[in-house]
């Protein structure tokens, strides 16, 4: 029992901004926040993601806003 569940338990992702010690995000760089959508033009949770909480509102800020610009449409098809 002891083994499966150390099998089961599954590596955490690290966030790839703070490897790279990104210290803010431009609205403006469409190719790396349309990493962070879904195909439906949702936000991936950083569950996922595995960004940590602080760059994760980061990319949520900086999505709205490329959306208000019109840099990145609000809904894929």
């Amino acid at each position: 029992m002891a083994k499966q569940d150390a099998q089961d338990r599954k590596k955490r992702k690290t966030c790839s901004f703070c490897a790279d010690h990104v210290e803010s995000i431009d609205y403006k760089d469409a190719a790396k926040l349309k990493r962070y959508l879904t195909e439906a033009g949702k936000i991936i949770p950083r569950r996922v993601t595995g960004n940590c909480a602080k760059h994760q509102r980061m990319v949520t800020t900086a999505i709205k806003r490329a959306r208000e610009a019109a840099i990145i449409s609000y809904v894929f098809d």
